[in-house]
């Protein structure tokens, strides 16, 4: 009888167990509604009459429509850069639907990713940065850092993994097309096109292409005006690096350059401070602002000034 008893407890607890996992599976599974899509929002840094508390990140976060500025293409790197940070090093500061969100948004980017083919390599760089922070998180896991169920970020964790598998085998078909291509364009408008190119990666894989191309992207020049574009002159002048030739090697130095230094980060729409309301905005977005010139009070933040516009 005791034998029996032991049984159909042990038996009980496992189906509580494994009803607690199916439950925490649904609750990650289910998708929160982005109940606010907001243009703009109000940032307040302390208690007034009007308004309790503060604005934080994590309902900056949420209200702010970043399900659609990632549709847009000039805000599309703006809000990938926005999100490898927060996975470096936000991502504790986050409320836990702040967190569901963070990942409703990260799986709207993958999958805009894999049906256009385009940023895959942006977005595996943040799939691995997001991938390393929650590895080491994880594992502090009782120490108050994650907000959840552990379960549910393993689940979590798996899909990443998933995604990542994804983008791995994605095979990028060369299109039918018999018009006019890159390589018949002449050599002066091929290397003005190149000079657009702001990563040097990029600069390499379409070298790759064509033996002609693998020609034009030695050019010394775009290297010297990528570093100069990136760095300052202090900073080259730091990494000078000679080629059997005599001559600086620029492109050996911007390789050496983006590892000792942060490049220069240009985006086509950012998010924007009015300083004389305290209104947080996309650019382009009109608000309810009372001055005189509202033009005039904007400042455009970066990925990183919008993080440290919630520090106190």
């Amino acid at each position: 009888d005791d034998h029996n008893k032991e049984n159909l407890f042990n038996s009980l607890n496992y189906d509580v167990a494994a009803k607690k996992r199916k439950k925490d599976l649904l609750n990650n599974k289910a998708k929160i509604q982005y109940f606010h899509q907001e243009k703009w929002i109000y940032v307040h840094k302390g208690s007034t009459k009007e308004r309790h508390g503060y604005c934080t990140l994590g309902e900056a976060f949420n209200r702010l429509d970043f399900s659609s500025a990632i549709l847009d293409s000039r805000r599309f790197n703006y809000v990938v850069r926005l999100l490898e940070l927060i996975a470096k090093s936000q991502l504790t500061s986050l409320s836990g639907i702040a967190q569901k969100n963070y990942m409703n948004i990260l799986e709207k980017v993958v999958q805009k990713v894999l049906e256009d083919q385009q940023n895959i390599r942006l977005i595996r760089e943040l799939l691995q940065t997001l991938y390393t922070s929650l590895c080491t998180l994880v594992q502090r896991v009782g120490k108050s850092v994650l907000v959840g169920n552990i379960n549910m970020w393993v689940h979590r964790m798996e899909s990443i993994l998933h995604w990542q598998q994804q983008l791995n085998n994605i095979q990028i078909t060369r299109p039918p097309f018999k018009g006019t291509t890159f390589t018949d364009l002449p050599l002066c408008l091929q290397l003005n096109i190149m000079q657009r190119l702001s990563d040097g990666r990029d600069l390499v894989s379409l070298g790759q292409v064509a033996p002609d191309l693998q020609v034009l992207s030695e050019d010394r020049l775009l290297w010297k005006k990528l570093c100069q574009y990136h760095f300052t002159d202090r900073q080259i002048r730091k990494w000078l690096i000679l080629s059997d030739k005599g001559q600086l090697d620029w492109k050996k130095m911007y390789f050496k350059l983006i590892r000792c230094y942060p490049r220069k980060e240009q985006y086509g729409d950012t998010l924007q401070l009015c300083r004389h309301c305290h209104i947080l905005s996309w650019k382009g977005t009109d608000h309810p602002c009372t001055a005189n010139n509202p033009e005039t009070c904007s400042t455009s933040l970066s990925p990183q000034d919008f993080i440290n516009l919630f520090r106190f």
